[in-house]
């Protein structure tokens, strides 16, 4: 079973990148974020075209998320159960969609981005994690096959990291960041990336900015971790970076685990 995330920073504009890389990978399920499209604008014929059915839950501009599958889902959730994740008030963030798969639970998340440190928003992103890790503490025991996938907004250690030094104590590297993905992992979730060998300086994420993909000035912040009942029989975890190298391209890679 082959299950990939990847932040495509707007469905619309790299749908044909969308359609082509599902063509050419064939996973069995494909969580997207940042979809920036309300549902109703949702291309789900094109997906359907595809192989693929579609779970979505979007918003216009912002945000959005949405789980792609060759096989039927079910026990589809939307949201964090509990928390009103709207910032501001009154303005309703979709985030986080769950489904089950083939007998694995699939979470796709969208965590926030925090800005700064100094500001609302990574307080925010404090909390919204904190919800998230109380909700799977409870998932889990409901759902002991689980991937928990998607932009975390989180380069976990300075290996994930193009310069440690510059990006320290800042948002997406910050202290209380990094304890709330250990948080994550001491729920019984293991990074699916770290069971490999790699190589130096992989990535997921490089700014559109100062020529960073070509520079590899990158981070490591999408993310795919495994429950332990599926540890033992993940077989790959990779980032593809092709797809940033393409014309229009997202600013995150896919990532992609295979089980």
């Amino acid at each position: 079973m082959k299950i990939a995330t990847w932040n495509v920073n707007s469905l619309k504009v790299r749908l044909p990148q969308v359609v082509d890389w599902l063509s050419a990978n064939q996973p069995d399920v494909l969580c997207l974020q940042e979809t920036k499209l309300q549902d109703k604008d949702f291309p789900l014929a094109e997906i359907n075209d595809c192989g693929y059915q579609a779970l979505f839950s979007g918003q216009k501009t912002y945000n959005g998320v949405a789980i792609l599958s060759k096989q039927v889902a079910t026990e589809v959730s939307i949201g964090l159960p509990g928390f009103p994740d709207e910032y501001p008030v009154g303005h309703e963030q979709k985030r986080v969609l769950s489904a089950t798969i083939d007998g694995v639970r699939v979470v796709c998340v969208y965590i926030p981005n925090g800005q700064s440190v100094e500001s609302d928003k990574y307080h925010y992103k404090l909390a919204w994690l904190e919800a998230l890790t109380n909700w799977l503490k409870l998932e889990l025991q409901r759902f002991p096959k689980m991937v928990l996938l998607g932009d975390f907004n989180i380069a976990p250690d300075d290996r994930d990291v193009y310069d440690p030094k510059a990006w320290e104590g800042q948002v997406l590297c910050s202290a209380p960041e990094r304890e709330a993905f250990e948080r994550l992992l001491a729920l019984g979730l293991t990074d699916s990336f770290r069971l490999f060998e790699r190589a130096e300086k992989t990535y997921s994420w490089w700014d559109y900015r100062m020529n960073a993909f070509r520079r590899n000035l990158g981070m490591r912040i999408d993310h795919i971790l495994l429950s332990q009942a599926l540890v033992p029989h993940c077989t790959a975890s990779v980032i593809d970076k092709e797809p940033r190298r393409h014309e229009r391209p997202s600013d995150h890679a896919p990532a992609l685990v295979t089980i």
